[in-house]
């Protein structure tokens, strides 16, 4: 069986779940204590960190960007990519806006303090940082209400990678509570329509111990 391993709160995580799911490839998930290093995990990735996927060919790919690629090239049927070289390239732009862009702005400001740093004993959040990740999060909401207008998806008529790196990151930061949806009717229901998919369901159900989410978080109708 294809094994996945991950953290329940980690973007990176998330987005290669939505993706394994939207193509319809059975998986395990073992969730991995990074911060514990052990040997048998960094002999599969050196570098420590989640994901890390195992495929029923034995194959180990570290990083979800390998990961995604990989799925693509080896898994026919629903392609997450594009069609064409400029739809790709469409995709894969929005793809890493999120998992860059988004990550370093909002992501590591509101979900690493307010959650990472209290599960790997780091320390108390940081405010001035907290404050920031609050603060950006609205040119983001407002970019992707921009691109909906103009499109079905965020890349284009089709579902694809942007739209799932994308909603990874925003249900992590929707954990917390921290997505003004009030504001941005038109991001809202985008995430409304990707949140009611199937491939969602999982990570909707996941939980973190003496963290609860909010009501909405799970609500397909929010």
């Amino acid at each position: 069986m294809r094994t996945l391993y991950h953290q329940p709160l980690n973007p990176f995580c998330r987005k290669v779940r939505i993706l394994l799911a939207e193509k319809n490839l059975g998986f395990t998930i073992v969730e991995e204590p990074i911060e514990a290093r052990r040997e048998d995990f960094l002999r599969l990735n050196p570098a420590g960190e989640v994901p890390v996927l195992i495929d029923e060919n034995g194959a180990v790919i570290p990083d979800s960007v390998a990961i995604c690629e990989y799925l693509e090239e080896c898994y026919a049927g629903v392609a997450l990519l594009g069609a064409t070289p400029v739809a790709r390239a469409e995709t894969r732009r929005l793809a890493q806006w999120f998992d860059d862009k988004f990550a370093r702005e909002v992501t590591r400001n509101l979900v690493d303090e307010k959650i990472g740093k209290r599960l790997s004993g780091a320390g108390g959040p940081n405010s001035q940082a907290i404050r920031a990740g609050l603060a950006n999060i609205d040119i983001h909401l407002s970019y992707i209400c921009y691109l909906v207008e103009r499109r079905n998806w965020l890349a284009g008529d089709e579902i694809s990678l942007a739209d799932i790196a994308a909603a990874a990151h925003l249900s992590c930061v929707d954990y917390l509570g921290d997505v003004p949806w009030e504001n941005y009717q038109d991001a809202k229901n985008w995430y409304a329509r990707i949140k009611s998919r199937p491939s969602m369901r999982a990570l909707l159900a996941d939980h973190i111990a003496g963290t609860p989410p909010p009501r909405h978080y799970a609500n397909l109708d929010f």
